[in-house]
């Protein structure tokens, strides 16, 4: 069964990243308050992204890996940016060793 991976816009300006078997279905439901808390509270909300998988597990893995992006992030995947989303996937934390050297 197919799955995709979506990303809504609500009406205040945040994303939504959802995933399911039958986008048109819900991307409706979420339009009329059927869908998340997140949405219903932000209605209405415009579909902006989505990517389609084989499968609906597949899309679900995809739908967590998307969620804890930046916005930055999620902007360069929409956008079809690789460069910077190359760079934003770097890893930008004081590793325990190097804070170390530091003290």
């Amino acid at each position: 069964m197919k799955g995709y991976m979506y990303i809504l816009e609500c009406s205040d300006g945040s994303y939504y990243t959802g995933s399911t078997n039958n986008l048109e279905l819900r991307i409706w439901q979420h339009q009329n308050g059927e869908g998340a808390n997140h949405t219903k509270k932000r209605l209405p909300v415009k579909l902006l992204y989505f990517e389609e998988f084989d499968r609906i597990d597949t899309a679900f893995y995809r739908e967590k890996q998307v969620q804890n992006w930046s916005r930055a992030k999620k902007d360069a995947l929409m956008a079809g940016d690789e460069r910077l989303l190359h760079e934003l996937a770097k890893c930008t934390n004081i590793s325990k060793a190097e804070n170390k050297e530091k003290i």
